[in-house]
């Protein structure tokens, strides 16, 4: 005959481990919808133009307090002499020849750093080569080169493509072999397993795992670009029979159009702001956000 279950007890308690269990409905506001200021705030763009027009505020009241427009023309005035070079096609012309130029170096100089890299990463000597090239190279400002460049390549675009080539070729080499070199050992294992050897290696593994430093490298090469072109074009101004943004801040210069002078400076730095803005800025939400590479 089978005894009747002993009904369960409660566990021994102790009182100093016991804790009253709270009230869920005091405590507090866990689910909040965002208040229409804060979901504007949320917009990184909209923060930068809150920002761009602090600046832009500040500099009209400093310019108009110092009241010296041969020195430092207000932004109203700077506005007014861009938007009317805009309407009759000067600046237009001239942007268009300098990013012309500027595009040709670029490419050039990142298809050359793609050369350099892949020979450094597959050998001792390539790396050795690599690393003395960039210590002996890229300290020295492209445009010191430009005399040299005039003499070997005459006053024309093969000048100005050769000092871009300098400018964008050692910070992207170097930031992309710095990427290369941190992939890590199981990566490099997978790819050696599955039989990538040489170029579809450095293609399919390294290029990917690497890709935030070559991105950082393609930023820091645009911008030294950027800088040498406007620096190459103030030196030795029109390239190809016509000038680009250099020649026409420095013609104006010369003019004294210093309203002018602001509006090519302002040209650049929009041009500046929409490459990081736009190009880089998209490339990088596609590739490294993307793969959860980057925050």
């Amino acid at each position: 005959m089978k005894s009747a279950a002993r009904p369960l007890e409660d566990p021994p308690t102790r009182p100093e481990f016991v804790r009253a269990t709270l009230d869920a409905r005091n405590v507090g506001e866990i689910l909040r919808p965002l208040s229409h200021w804060e979901r504007v705030t949320n917009i990184g763009a909209v923060r930068k133009l809150f920002i761009l027009i602090l600046l832009a505020l500040a500099w009209q009241l400093y310019s108009a307090r110092l009241d010296n427009p041969l020195m430092f023309p207000t932004f109203a005035n700077t506005i007014a002499a861009f938007w009317t070079d805009v309407l009759s096609g000067e600046l237009l012309a001239r942007t268009f020849v300098s990013l012309k130029v500027l595009l040709m170096g670029y490419v050039a100089g990142v298809a050359v750093a793609a050369v350099l890299t892949t020979f450094a990463v597959s050998t001792r000597i390539g790396t050795d080569f690599l690393s003395t090239l960039t210590a002996m190279l890229n300290p020295l400002p492209a445009i010191a080169l430009l005399p040299l460049a005039l003499l070997w390549f005459g006053l024309g675009n093969p000048s100005m493509i050769f000092v871009l080539v300098h400018s964008v070729l050692w910070p992207l080499s170097l930031n992309t072999h710095s990427g290369f070199l941190a992939v890590s050992e199981t990566l490099r294992m997978a790819g050696q397993n599955y039989g990538l050897r040489g170029i579809p290696y450095v293609l399919r593994i390294l290029v990917p795992a690497a890709f935030p430093s070559i991105l950082t490298g393609l930023k820091i090469g645009w911008a030294f670009a950027w800088r040498t072109l406007i620096a190459a074009e103030l030196v030795f101004g029109v390239s190809s029979g016509s000038g680009g943004l250099g020649w026409y801040i420095f013609q104006n210069k010369n003019e004294l159009e210093i309203a002018r002078v602001f509006a090519g400076l302002f040209t650049v730095i929009i041009i500046g702001l929409l490459v990081e803005s736009v190009v880089f800025r998209t490339i990088e939400v596609r590739t490294v956000r993307k793969w959860g590479m980057q925050r």
